[in-house]
């Protein structure tokens, strides 16, 4: 019988280059499962469904923000459904809505984003805009439902194409992600 240590997959990059410290502990978490459905979906990017994803199974608020369970639902079954079917013709490509600059590594035919390996460029440009929603308000750190508006607010990205396959309006969603923000903050 030979002895197998199971092997261990890489893990995604870290978060990006500042954020850690710009997060609540909550978000914080919400990345942290991110980074984990990346790797079990055999991503080798953090994309922005994987945030969505993680964003609505870790924060309350965000998912009052969907005003009801319907929405919800139909949105939670396209983002468990990426990785036996939906989602699939994802893997092994960037996510990029063309909001941040890639540069193509041609000897190794990958795209690269010199600033944040392991994300795409759709996620990381919703993490930094989440930062600059929390920056605006006079708040050190950026909460869940920042990051959803920054995400719905990405017309291009893979969170706002299984929003409208669930038949989610990203406008209405990105609208009543900062209405909630304002009652929350207050």
């Amino acid at each position: 019988m030979q002895n197998r240590t199971p092997r261990i997959p890489e893990q995604p990059a870290p978060n990006p280059v500042g954020a850690d410290a710009g997060l609540t502990v909550e978000l914080a978490s919400v990345v942290t499962g991110a980074r984990r459905r990346a790797l079990r979906d055999g991503d080798r990017q953090i994309d922005t469904a994987h945030l969505l994803h993680s964003l609505i199974e870790s924060d309350p608020e965000v998912r009052e923000a969907f005003d009801g369970g319907p929405r919800l639902a139909k949105v939670l079954g396209y983002l468990v459904q990426r990785s036996i079917g939906y989602g699939l013709r994802w893997q092994g490509s960037v996510e990029d809505s063309g909001a941040v600059p890639v540069v193509r590594d041609p000897a190794a035919d990958v795209v690269r984003d010199p600033a944040a390996e392991g994300w795409s460029p759709s996620a990381l440009t919703a993490m930094e805009d989440a930062l600059h929603r929390a920056g605006l308000r006079g708040e050190p750190r950026a909460r869940g439902l920042d990051l959803l508006a920054a995400l719905a607010a990405d017309g291009e990205c893979r969170a706002v194409e299984v929003l409208g396959r669930a038949g989610v309006d990203a406008r209405w969603l990105s609208g009543r992600a900062v209405e909630r923000t304002a009652e929350v903050s207050r």
